[in-house]
């Protein structure tokens, strides 16, 4: 059944604000004011892909110190250890250091912690393991940043740590050689939204500059070379799309496109994409699950490989491999949220929020079951793989609660945890649930107590369908790549004629239509909504996206219904 969306349109832009753009289309305007990009210089930056020059990554608070530490030990010859994260985002990071510092003629292994046995972050069997290797330097990709315990344990082993990581900052910053992280209240850098990918870059950068004023090798490697492991980490790891971040994507979607990458290029031809039709889409729902699924089920080292893969026919191997990971990630998550959803209606009433677990959920696969939760019931959700002694999970949430910010108040309950506003990874003492259970739905039941929880389609502009041609379509193009905090922008028509009405697809679970408001016939389809056929009235108030679509070698413009009500 399609969500019950609340609708929320946004206000247009005051006219004066208007009458400083007259030769851009109203239209563009406002949904550029919507997105925060009004001042004149902003929106032909925005319209012509044309960000504002990349801050010079030694404004980033340690990274003099990191490139210090790097560099002596690139030139004394000590092991350095990358140890990466296990998503999209942390192993692109861990590719760009691993390239960067072999470029400088440093000695570096990759580390990447196994999911299902070690979970998410910095421990200590793998840095005791590293330092037994005769490692020195320990340079985190994506993690670190609440491993107080942990670094001070890497201190004690004689290892140097040096932290970059983007997620949020807990009481204390851990012990450590340098942390490079945007987010430190104490950091100078103007843009604080970089993914782990991105301070991973920034500090490729920043040692590669310090490369050319006093050479360690002399290496052809530029920082552009990175740029389409930047997109790919960017776009996967759904930071928002604007400022810097969105000067890099465009950058990265344009490398990603010429295929200058054995590994990437390999995997785009696996997946089914056209050369050249990469977009931020296809980052999020192609390629990106097929670079995630090895780390959630087995060792995230095999997508590391393809992506440093020179080798064609490896890469192409490779590829095929993470194809198949994917399709056994696919059936995965089908059982166990099928199994989690059947827990939720019988466990679960009105509550505020969705604490779930199960000794046979995999632990690579709670995040994506959680996520389909939210989408489901639109509440805060947290399943959990029940250990006999620890039982670790993965939790999802809504816009109206800050879920990290939940766990802070749960901090003594749990053994680690950390995150975002909206995703965050925990473990905890199996013998601990039922309390920690308690004190989250308590915290939840006082921060969404009357509230309307139901889920917001954000509107940009009310328009008629007379107002929309292949030249608005060729302006809203301009916006992208579309993403986190750039979303693609929606549309509502009032009271638009139904002309005709069709179910269709394998299942009949899509809903064809054709509308018009008087000028013209609107081909429209509406994904998975088949339960409003029946409600539709011969006037309809319609959410949509403007799209192109192409059949028989004919292009023409769609509607891509999001929701669709009876007029009045």
């Amino acid at each position: 059944m399609s969500p019950d969306y609340r609708w929320i349109v946004e206000p247009p832009p005051p006219p004066s604000h208007l009458a400083r753009f007259p030769q851009i289309p109203p239209l563009v305007v406002h949904i550029l004011y919507n997105r925060g990009i009004t001042s004149p210089e902003e929106v032909r930056a925005f319209l012509l892909g044309r960000e504002q020059p990349s801050p010079s990554p030694f404004r980033l608070r340690d990274m003099h110190r990191a490139v210090t530490r790097l560099r002596r030990a690139i030139r004394r010859g000590e092991p350095i250890a990358v140890y990466g994260d296990f998503d999209v985002d942390g192993v692109t990071a861990t590719a760009i250091l691993l390239e960067t510092i072999r470029a400088l003629g440093g000695k570096v292994i990759p580390y990447i912690p196994n999911r299902v046995e070690e979970g998410y972050g910095l421990n200590k069997v793998a840095l005791r393991h590293l330092a037994r290797k005769g490692v020195k330097v320990v340079l985190t990709a994506d993690c670190g940043i609440r491993s107080l315990e942990e670094a001070a344990y890497a201190r004690r082993l004689g290892l140097d740590l040096i932290i970059t990581d983007h997620h949020s900052i807990g009481p204390e910053l851990p012990e450590a050689v340098a942390v490079v992280n945007p987010k430190r209240e104490d950091c100078p850098y103007p843009f604080k939204e970089l993914a782990g990918v991105g301070v991973a870059f920034k500090l490729a950068e920043a040692l590669l500059l310090s490369n050319r004023h006093v050479p360690l090798s002399d290496t052809p490697l530029t920082p552009e070379d990175f740029h389409d492991l930047v997109a790919l980490g960017t776009v996967a790891d759904m930071v928002p799309l604007l400022g810097e971040n969105r000067a890099l994507v465009l950058k990265g979607l344009k490398r990603l496109n010429e295929g200058s990458r054995p590994g990437v290029r390999a995997l785009i031809r696996a997946a089914g994409l056209s050369p050249g039709k990469v977009n931020s889409t296809a980052i999020s729902f192609i390629l990106g699950p097929r670079l995630n699924a090895p780390g959630r089920l087995d060792s995230a080292m095999h997508s590391l490989k393809l992506l440093l893969s020179r080798d064609e026919r490896e890469a192409a191997e490779l590829a095929r491999q993470l194809n198949d990971w994917n399709r056994r990630r696919q059936r995965l998550m089908n059982g166990a949220l099928e199994l989690a959803r059947r827990k939720v209606y019988e466990e679960f009433d009105r509550d505020f929020i969705i604490v779930v677990g199960d000794e046979s959920f995999a632990p690579g696969v709670v995040g994506l079951v959680a996520s389909k939760l939210v989408e489901e019931f639109y509440r805060p959700v947290i399943v959990m793989e029940l250990g006999p002694e620890r039982s670790r999970g993965s939790a999802r949430s809504i816009p109206e609660f800050n879920i990290t910010a939940a766990l802070d108040e749960c901090a003594e309950l749990l053994l680690r945890y950390g995150g975002h506003a909206a995703a965050a990874g925990l473990t905890l003492a199996t013998s601990r649930l039922p309390e920690f259970r308690r004190r989250i739905a308590e915290i939840a039941r006082r921060s969404l107590d009357g509230l309307e929880l139901r889920p917001a389609l954000v509107i940009d502009a009310e328009v008629s369908l007379a107002e929309l041609n292949w030249g608005v379509y060729s302006l809203l193009a301009r916006l992208e790549p579309f993403g986190y905090a750039n979303p693609e922008p929606l549309f509502l028509s009032r009271r638009v004629r139904v002309l005709d009405r069709r179910l269709v697809g394998g299942d009949a679970e899509h809903l064809k239509l054709t509308l018009s408001d008087g000028s013209r016939a609107w081909d429209a389809i509406a994904f998975r909504m088949a339960d409003k056929f029946s409600l539709l009235g011969d006037y309809v108030d319609v959410v949509f996206a403007l799209k192109a679509d192409e059949w028989g070698g004919e292009k023409k413009l769609q509607l891509h219904v999001k929701d669709i009500r009876a007029s009045g």
